[in-house]
């Protein structure tokens, strides 16, 4: 029988979310021996629930709970009501994940002092380093199944799709192009298989050799008897008594009906949207600007990474669906070179999109209907294509609020996601773009598509950590500054964007987070 734990008992972890963050923290609280109830705003999905297609699953596993645009971003003007790609469900977003496992480097821990102050930027240093880090780098990598040097695991096998784009920087000097580090298994790994090269990694691994807390940290955690995992269960409120410590959180059940879970420790992992949402929605007396924001900095920050596509056309058939959805990423411009004209540095991973998405976005992008869009579409066959993921500025009017009117099913004020592109932004794109074009130009390419801009589906800030309490909103173990006992426990946290896809990092905090609650429970400090 799985465990299940007092509504009343108060020596629990309570767990907002199950994605990489909270998953992973159930799971490594549980191999200590910390009891914790994992509360998972929608449901589970089987493995029979996975569908080798493209538009199905994005219909099936998005998460289309209200949300607003606003701002001069490609959110509000091509997505106003869904600014941000996420998933509702057991393993979160872990479950479309494309599984890039990528490091910070050291500078993307200290833009503030690399850069000094950048003019329209809220940017600081983080309070930790890459060498304090790199030690849960590679607990993380171990644990996720990452292909590399930590797991010893073989890169995954290029495709062709990644060929061009090897061949293309190849040809314009670049060196720094491997088909790694992934977390998709490239051969038998901790009981999941090797990857079958299937196509729709984004859809959901249909046999499970790419890492998701759904299939691998919540089902361990559970084995231990130290965990119990509620579905369909979303927090509407953290509580506090009148010291202004958390005593547990109000959620409401898959009918609607509403509890009260006490807990020692309250560790939100909600996704840098819905957890900055739970703080101010959790405003009281004592914290009427919201939980946990005596800075004002709560919502703030918002980063989502300066994104772009660029798919050509080439002489021959590529055959672009074949094989891992991200297999390969050339990671030259990584780099804080002001030379260039601008601040930070991006990385290039080539992307396939099916046929559904890629009309979608050739549309939007080239302003491709009709005549032209079909075309463009005929040649899909030809198309090789890439992601461009880059730094983005934290900036204070980057935020999340929620709206004065608008109400979700649950009766509380929906998020407002605001966000307007520094001007950093643009001119990383622009040099990006350029360094696209060479690229396909080098092997041929007849006709290139710069695409619309997708919806964020890296997003990060809005909880950041910063050791000025009047500067962010946890310090460098994710704890409220505010708050002992509670914690921030997913990409909210990053105090920068990096280039490098957050899931990696998040995991690598979450482990570092999870020695230290296990260190101050021990020690009867929280």
């Amino acid at each position: 029988m799985a465990t299940q734990f007092e509504l009343d008992d108060d020596s629990v972890v309570v767990i907002v979310g199950s994605g990489a963050g909270g998953g992973t923290l159930a799971n490594e609280l549980a191999q200590k021996g910390i009891s914790s109830v994992v509360l998972e705003a929608g449901g589970v999905f089987e493995f029979d629930d996975i569908e080798n297609d493209e538009w199905g699953m994005f219909l099936k596993l998005t998460d289309f709970d209200k949300r607003y645009s606003s701002g001069g971003w490609h959110g509000a003007q091509n997505h106003p009501t869904l600014p941000n790609w996420l998933v509702k469900g057991l393993g979160g977003s872990t479950v479309h994940w494309a599984g890039v496992s990528l490091r910070f480097y050291e500078h993307e821990f200290k833009m503030r002092t690399v850069n000094g102050a950048i003019q329209n930027a809220n940017v600081e240093d983080w309070p930790i380093t890459l060498e304090e880090l790199e030690p849960y780098y590679d607990r993380a990598e171990i644990k996720m199944g990452v292909t590399g040097k930590a797991t010893g695991m073989p890169h995954l096998p290029w495709n062709n799709d990644f060929r061009v784009l090897a061949e293309g920087a190849r040809r314009v000097g670049y060196t720094k192009i491997q088909s790694g580090p992934m977390a998709i298994n490239s051969e038998d790994y901790d009981g999941r298989p090797a990857c079958q090269q299937i196509g729709f990694c984004m859809q959901g691994c249909k046999i499970g050799a790419k890492w998701s807390t759904d299939i691998t940290e919540i089902p361990a955690a559970e084995e231990t008897g130290k965990c119990e995992v509620r579905t369909n269960c979303m927090v509407l409120k953290i509580e506090h008594d009148d010291t202004g410590k958390a005593t547990g959180v109000v959620y409401a059940d898959k009918d609607g009906n509403h509890h009260v879970q006490k807990a020692r420790i309250v560790a939100v992992a909600g996704n840098s949207i819905e957890t900055p949402r739970l703080l101010l929605n959790s405003a009281s007396p004592m914290f009427p600007d919201g939980m946990a924001n005596s800075s004002g900095q709560v919502g703030k920050n918002y980063m989502v990474h300066v994104n772009g596509g660029v798919y050509s056309e080439m002489p021959e058939r590529v055959h672009i669906h074949r094989g891992t959805q991200v297999a390969g990423i050339v990671a030259d411009e990584v780099l804080n070179n002001p030379d260039r004209g601008f601040t930070g540095g991006y990385h290039l991973e080539k992307l396939t999109l099916g046929l559904p998405v890629m009309s979608l976005f050739l549309k939007r992008g080239n302003g491709a209907w009709g005549k032209d869009l079909a075309e463009a579409l005929e040649k899909y066959d030809y198309l090789s294509g890439v992601y461009i993921v880059g730094e983005d500025l934290a900036q204070e009017q980057n935020r999340i609020t929620l709206h004065d009117t608008e109400k979700d099913q649950h009766g509380l004020p929906v998020p407002i996601v605001s966000r307007t592109p520094h001007n950093n932004d643009e001119r990383m794109l622009k040099h990006a773009y350029g360094v696209m074009d060479k690229i396909h130009d080098a092997v041929g390419a007849k006709v290139t598509h710069h695409l619309a801009k997708y919806p964020a589906s890296h997003n990060m800030g809005t909880a950041r950590m910063h050791e000025d309490p009047d500067k962010g909103v946890v310090n460098k173990w994710g704890q409220a500054h505010d708050v002992p006992n509670l914690f921030i426990s997913d990409g909210s946290v990053f105090t920068s964007s990096g280039a490098a896809n957050p899931t990696l990092t998040i995991v690598a905090l979450v482990i570092r987070q999870a020695e230290y609650i296990a260190q101050e429970m021990n020690a009867q400090n929280i």
